[in-house]
């Protein structure tokens, strides 16, 4: 910007941590729009559109990813993934990690 304006983003990251269980990431509206992740031996990641973790369930999963010692990137084309009640994620593996970019609010 020219003349000294300012610029925010509504873009901003989430790390998911292996914690054993599904876990409440952030409540409300959002879109991923790329993934990354360690490579650890026999991942997965699930991906569910709900507001509680006590709420994910097959029928809200939007997403599963299984990788290995090769990592995990993906970079989703367009607007995203939409998840406009929440994302809950279920991370597992030896003790990955995953950051997940987001847009939305």
């Amino acid at each position: 910007m020219s003349g000294g304006g300012s610029f925010s983003s509504d873009q901003t990251t989430l790390l998911l941590d292996t914690v054993g269980a599904n876990t409440l990431s952030r409540a409300g509206r959002a879109r991923i729009t790329s993934i990354q992740a360690k490579g650890i031996a026999s991942s997965k990641l699930e991906l569910h559109n709900v507001s509680t973790s006590g709420a994910a369930a097959a029928g809200n999963l939007v997403a599963t990813y299984n990788f290995g010692t090769e990592g995990l990137e993906v970079y989703v084309p367009g607007s995203g993934i939409l998840f406009d009640e929440g994302i809950v994620y279920n991370l597992t593996g030896a003790s990955g990690s995953a950051t997940v970019t987001i847009t939305g609010g």
